[in-house]
């Protein structure tokens, strides 16, 4: 590093992390992991809101198909099952838009705010807050709905329990949890690092 320019060439990681003063004393740092951190649970709220307002779409449909399509419940008719699988598929194309763009700015408003040592302190408060995020949703959405199959093959009480009602509870939480919100939060992490990446160059020019 030559005056205030950084000079890759000959450059080592700790001429590297000394120039863009990358420690815990400096506030941008901090700044930054506390984003990052924030991110994970936000872009966790946001997928969990997504699946609520996509189940809701679903169940008014199938009210609507059982009141309107007469004999669906005596196997008598045919449901229209394309109107379902268009709603999911709408519902997940259109529920992703808003997790998918703060992923992506994000990265880019902490590098031109805060620079190159915020947007390193933004990549590991947004790996140590989403792995742990990602491994204890993943187990505890899977605890729920292997709670809920335990009890329906008899154990205690069986279907129709009350142990059994609770558990259909814990797992309508569980399903978003391990298949939504969790592996997701993987993408979340990939996608941040990428757009650093890429955004590298127009972070170091505003410094």
């Amino acid at each position: 590093a030559a005056g205030n320019v950084f000079d890759p060439t000959n450059a080592s990681t700790v001429d590297f992390i000394e120039f863009f003063q990358v420690n815990l004393i400096n506030p941008k740092v901090l700044v930054g992991a506390f984003l990052g951190a924030m991110a994970a649970f936000l872009f966790c709220g946001l997928t969990m809101g997504a699946v609520g307002r996509a189940a809701e779409s679903m169940v008014q449909e199938v009210r609507r198909q059982f009141r309107e399509i007469k004999g669906i419940l005596e196997g008598k008719a045919t449901p229209d099952y394309g109107r379902c699988v268009e709603i999911s598929t709408r519902s997940a194309q259109r529920e992703m838009i808003l997790p998918s763009l703060l992923a992506i700015i994000i990265p880019i408003v902490v590098g031109l705010v805060l620079g190159v040592a915020g947007v390193l302190g933004l990549l590991t408060g947004g790996l140590a807050s989403g792995f742990t995020l990602a491994v204890f949703m993943s187990n505890s959405g899977g605890a729920w709905d292997n709670a809920k199959k335990m009890i329906e093959e008899g154990h205690y009480g069986g279907k129709g329990s009350e142990n059994h009602k609770a558990t259909i509870v814990g797992d309508t939480v569980g399903d978003p949890f391990k298949d939504t919100s969790g592996p997701s939060l993987n993408i979340l992490i990939k996608l941040m690092s990428m757009v650093s990446i890429v955004m590298a160059g127009l972070t170091i020019a505003f410094l």
